[in-house]
Protein backbone atom coordinates (compact mmCIF):
# COMPACT_ATOMS: atom_id res chain seq x y z
CA UNK A 1 0.00 0.00 0.00
CA UNK A 2 1.24 3.27 -0.82
CA UNK A 3 3.29 4.93 2.13
CA UNK A 4 1.46 8.14 1.71
CA UNK A 5 -1.86 7.08 1.05
CA UNK A 6 -3.67 9.34 3.99
CA UNK A 7 -1.39 12.06 3.68
CA UNK A 8 -3.34 15.04 5.62
CA UNK A 9 -6.23 12.47 6.76
CA UNK A 10 -7.31 13.09 10.53
CA UNK A 11 -8.33 10.50 12.25
CA UNK A 12 -9.54 9.01 15.93
CA UNK A 13 -8.75 5.63 16.96
CA UNK A 14 -10.76 4.53 20.56
CA UNK A 15 -8.88 2.03 22.19
CA UNK A 16 -5.16 2.83 20.57
CA UNK A 17 -3.03 1.76 23.20
CA UNK A 18 -2.73 -1.89 22.63
CA UNK A 19 -3.95 -4.73 20.50
CA UNK A 20 -5.93 -4.16 16.88
CA UNK A 21 -5.95 -0.59 18.15
CA UNK A 22 -2.81 0.18 18.29
CA UNK A 23 -1.62 -1.68 15.10
CA UNK A 24 -4.23 0.20 13.51
CA UNK A 25 -2.97 3.35 14.62
CA UNK A 26 0.99 2.62 13.67
CA UNK A 27 -0.14 1.78 10.45
CA UNK A 28 -2.33 4.73 9.31
CA UNK A 29 0.64 7.08 11.03
CA UNK A 30 3.18 4.96 8.80
CA UNK A 31 0.97 6.39 5.85
CA UNK A 32 1.37 9.87 6.35
CA UNK A 33 -2.28 10.30 8.77
CA UNK A 34 -2.57 12.29 11.50
CA UNK A 35 -3.66 10.11 14.32
CA UNK A 36 -5.94 10.84 17.73
CA UNK A 37 -4.75 7.66 19.97
CA UNK A 38 -7.00 6.84 22.57
CA UNK A 39 -6.91 5.21 25.68
CA UNK A 40 -7.99 5.06 29.25
CA UNK A 41 -5.23 3.02 31.53
CA UNK A 42 -2.10 2.56 29.26
CA UNK A 43 -0.66 5.60 29.35
CA UNK A 44 3.03 3.65 28.65
CA UNK A 45 1.93 2.20 25.99
CA UNK A 46 0.81 5.72 23.97
CA UNK A 47 3.73 7.24 24.90
CA UNK A 48 5.94 5.03 23.13
CA UNK A 49 3.73 5.74 20.20
CA UNK A 50 4.21 9.09 20.33
CA UNK A 51 8.02 9.18 20.42
CA UNK A 52 8.11 7.46 17.29
CA UNK A 53 5.30 9.25 15.74
CA UNK A 54 5.06 13.07 15.81
CA UNK A 55 2.05 13.23 13.97
CA UNK A 56 0.09 10.96 17.19
CA UNK A 57 -1.61 12.68 19.39
CA UNK A 58 -2.41 11.40 22.44
CA UNK A 59 -5.92 11.88 24.26
CA UNK A 60 -7.49 9.92 27.53
CA UNK A 61 -10.92 9.01 28.30
CA UNK A 62 -12.90 6.53 30.31
CA UNK A 63 -15.33 5.17 27.68
CA UNK A 64 -17.77 4.11 30.56
CA UNK A 65 -18.12 7.88 31.47
CA UNK A 66 -20.86 9.68 28.78
CA UNK A 67 -19.22 12.78 29.70
CA UNK A 68 -15.25 11.44 29.03
CA UNK A 69 -16.92 9.87 25.38
CA UNK A 70 -18.65 13.56 24.43
CA UNK A 71 -15.16 15.48 25.41
CA UNK A 72 -13.02 12.63 23.96
CA UNK A 73 -14.59 14.04 20.17
CA UNK A 74 -14.27 17.51 21.31
CA UNK A 75 -10.57 17.39 22.42
CA UNK A 76 -9.66 15.32 19.71
CA UNK A 77 -11.42 17.87 17.09
CA UNK A 78 -9.15 20.93 18.82
CA UNK A 79 -6.21 18.71 18.70
CA UNK A 80 -6.05 17.79 14.67
CA UNK A 81 -8.34 20.54 13.24
CA UNK A 82 -11.02 18.24 12.11
CA UNK A 83 -12.12 14.23 12.51
CA UNK A 84 -11.93 12.69 8.54
CA UNK A 85 -12.28 8.69 9.92
CA UNK A 86 -13.21 7.51 12.89
CA UNK A 87 -12.12 3.78 14.20
CA UNK A 88 -14.57 2.79 16.93
CA UNK A 89 -12.10 -0.25 18.08
CA UNK A 90 -12.39 0.16 22.03
CA UNK A 91 -14.12 -2.73 23.88
CA UNK A 92 -13.89 -5.03 26.82
CA UNK A 93 -13.84 -8.48 27.35
CA UNK A 94 -15.30 -9.45 30.66
CA UNK A 95 -16.93 -13.37 31.61
CA UNK A 96 -19.98 -13.20 33.79
CA UNK A 97 -21.16 -16.68 34.19
CA UNK A 98 -25.06 -17.42 34.53
CA UNK A 99 -24.38 -18.50 37.94
CA UNK A 100 -23.07 -15.10 39.48
CA UNK A 101 -24.97 -13.49 41.55
CA UNK A 102 -28.06 -11.32 39.51
CA UNK A 103 -25.82 -7.86 40.78
CA UNK A 104 -22.92 -8.97 39.74
CA UNK A 105 -23.83 -10.39 36.08
CA UNK A 106 -26.11 -7.08 35.68
CA UNK A 107 -22.58 -4.87 37.09
CA UNK A 108 -20.52 -6.63 34.01
CA UNK A 109 -23.42 -6.52 31.44
CA UNK A 110 -23.66 -2.75 32.07
CA UNK A 111 -19.84 -1.89 31.96
CA UNK A 112 -19.82 -3.90 28.81
CA UNK A 113 -22.56 -2.12 27.07
CA UNK A 114 -21.19 1.12 28.12
CA UNK A 115 -17.95 1.04 26.52
CA UNK A 116 -18.75 -1.13 23.86
CA UNK A 117 -21.74 0.04 22.40
CA UNK A 118 -22.98 3.18 24.33
CA UNK A 119 -19.86 4.78 23.73
CA UNK A 120 -19.78 4.32 20.44
CA UNK A 121 -23.34 5.31 19.92
CA UNK A 122 -22.23 8.72 21.55
CA UNK A 123 -19.14 9.26 19.10
CA UNK A 124 -21.35 7.94 16.21
CA UNK A 125 -23.86 10.92 16.93
CA UNK A 126 -20.64 13.38 17.20
CA UNK A 127 -19.10 12.12 14.46
CA UNK A 128 -22.23 12.73 11.96
CA UNK A 129 -22.67 16.71 13.15
CA UNK A 130 -18.90 16.83 12.50
CA UNK A 131 -19.28 15.54 9.23
CA UNK A 132 -22.57 16.82 7.70
CA UNK A 133 -21.39 20.28 8.11
CA UNK A 134 -17.82 19.35 6.19
CA UNK A 135 -18.93 17.52 3.64
CA UNK A 136 -18.42 13.82 4.74
CA UNK A 137 -16.66 11.21 6.50
CA UNK A 138 -15.79 8.03 7.36
CA UNK A 139 -16.84 5.55 10.58
CA UNK A 140 -14.76 2.15 10.69
CA UNK A 141 -16.67 -0.22 13.16
CA UNK A 142 -14.60 -2.68 14.89
CA UNK A 143 -17.37 -5.69 15.49
CA UNK A 144 -16.97 -9.30 16.38
CA UNK A 145 -17.62 -12.89 14.57
CA UNK A 146 -19.59 -13.17 17.74
CA UNK A 147 -22.16 -10.41 16.48
CA UNK A 148 -23.23 -13.57 13.85
CA UNK A 149 -21.95 -16.77 15.38
CA UNK A 150 -22.50 -15.79 18.63
CA UNK A 151 -20.72 -16.56 22.06
CA UNK A 152 -20.14 -18.74 24.61
CA UNK A 153 -22.21 -18.47 28.10
CA UNK A 154 -19.93 -16.42 29.70
CA UNK A 155 -19.63 -13.78 27.33
CA UNK A 156 -23.22 -12.28 26.47
CA UNK A 157 -22.82 -9.30 27.02
CA UNK A 158 -19.76 -9.12 24.69
CA UNK A 159 -22.13 -11.04 21.76
CA UNK A 160 -24.66 -8.34 22.48
CA UNK A 161 -22.80 -5.45 22.18
CA UNK A 162 -21.59 -6.51 18.73
CA UNK A 163 -24.33 -7.11 17.11
CA UNK A 164 -25.83 -3.74 18.27
CA UNK A 165 -22.47 -1.85 17.01
CA UNK A 166 -23.25 -3.78 13.80
CA UNK A 167 -26.78 -2.48 13.35
CA UNK A 168 -25.37 0.89 14.60
CA UNK A 169 -22.90 0.85 11.80
CA UNK A 170 -25.42 -0.54 8.84
CA UNK A 171 -28.18 2.15 10.29
CA UNK A 172 -25.62 5.19 9.88
CA UNK A 173 -24.53 3.83 6.11
CA UNK A 174 -28.15 3.65 5.24
CA UNK A 175 -29.17 6.97 6.30
CA UNK A 176 -26.25 9.43 5.97
CA UNK A 177 -24.74 8.70 2.38
CA UNK A 178 -25.99 11.05 0.93
CA UNK A 179 -24.07 13.34 3.30
CA UNK A 180 -21.04 11.54 2.29
CA UNK A 181 -20.77 10.14 5.35
CA UNK A 182 -19.97 5.94 5.29
CA UNK A 183 -19.73 3.07 7.63
CA UNK A 184 -18.30 -0.29 7.95
CA UNK A 185 -18.09 -2.78 10.05
CA UNK A 186 -14.38 -5.05 10.04
CA UNK A 187 -15.96 -8.34 12.20
CA UNK A 188 -12.57 -10.24 13.20
CA UNK A 189 -12.53 -13.39 14.57
CA UNK A 190 -10.62 -14.79 17.74
CA UNK A 191 -7.73 -12.35 17.44
CA UNK A 192 -4.47 -13.27 19.84
CA UNK A 193 -4.03 -9.52 21.79
CA UNK A 194 -3.45 -9.05 25.43
CA UNK A 195 -7.47 -8.72 25.86
CA UNK A 196 -7.76 -12.94 24.53
CA UNK A 197 -4.79 -14.16 26.42
CA UNK A 198 -6.67 -15.39 29.21
CA UNK A 199 -9.11 -17.33 27.16
CA UNK A 200 -6.28 -19.13 25.29
CA UNK A 201 -4.29 -19.56 28.37
CA UNK A 202 -7.52 -21.28 29.99
CA UNK A 203 -8.32 -23.36 26.93
CA UNK A 204 -5.65 -23.52 24.86
CA UNK A 205 -3.96 -22.49 21.44
CA UNK A 206 -4.95 -25.44 20.22
CA UNK A 207 -8.31 -25.08 20.71
CA UNK A 208 -8.91 -21.95 18.97
CA UNK A 209 -6.73 -23.40 16.16
CA UNK A 210 -9.03 -26.00 15.51
CA UNK A 211 -11.68 -23.83 14.97
CA UNK A 212 -10.04 -21.86 12.22
CA UNK A 213 -9.06 -22.82 8.59
CA UNK A 214 -5.88 -21.35 8.54
CA UNK A 215 -2.50 -22.34 10.10
CA UNK A 216 -2.04 -19.82 12.48
CA UNK A 217 -4.00 -17.33 15.07
CA UNK A 218 -5.12 -13.83 13.43
CA UNK A 219 -2.83 -11.12 14.94
CA UNK A 220 -3.58 -6.88 15.14
CA UNK A 221 -1.50 -6.59 12.11
CA UNK A 222 -3.75 -8.34 9.80
CA UNK A 223 -6.47 -6.09 10.29
CA UNK A 224 -4.77 -2.71 10.21
CA UNK A 225 -4.46 -2.63 6.49
CA UNK A 226 -8.24 -2.63 5.14
CA UNK A 227 -8.77 -0.36 7.93
CA UNK A 228 -6.39 2.08 6.09
CA UNK A 229 -7.60 1.13 2.95
CA UNK A 230 -11.05 2.24 4.13
CA UNK A 231 -9.98 5.65 5.61
CA UNK A 232 -8.23 6.32 2.11
CA UNK A 233 -12.16 6.29 0.72
CA UNK A 234 -11.01 3.91 -2.27
CA UNK A 235 -14.22 1.20 -0.63
CA UNK A 236 -17.03 4.11 0.16
CA UNK A 237 -19.05 2.16 -2.42
CA UNK A 238 -18.95 -0.75 -0.64
CA UNK A 239 -20.81 1.78 2.92
CA UNK A 240 -22.71 -0.74 5.00
CA UNK A 241 -20.54 -3.66 4.11
CA UNK A 242 -19.53 -6.10 7.37
CA UNK A 243 -15.81 -7.59 5.92
CA UNK A 244 -15.30 -11.09 7.95
CA UNK A 245 -12.08 -11.50 8.99
CA UNK A 246 -12.02 -14.95 11.39
CA UNK A 247 -9.69 -17.04 9.06
CA UNK A 248 -12.64 -18.76 7.77
CA UNK A 249 -14.13 -19.56 11.30
CA UNK A 250 -17.11 -18.19 10.44
CA UNK A 251 -18.87 -17.44 6.93
CA UNK A 252 -22.47 -15.59 7.29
Amino acid sequence: MDEKLLQGQRILVTGASRGIGKAISTYLLDRGAQVGVHYNQSKDAVSEITRTYPLANVLRADLENAEEVLGLFENALESMGGIDSLVLNAGIFEPHFPDLSDEDWLAIWRKTIAVNLESAAILTKKAIEHFKSVGGGRLIYIGSRAAFRGETEEYLAYAASKGGLTSLARSVARSFGKYNITAFVLAPGFTRTAMAEKFIQQHGEQKILDEISLPRLTIPEDIAPLAALICSGKMDHATGTTIDMNAGSYIH
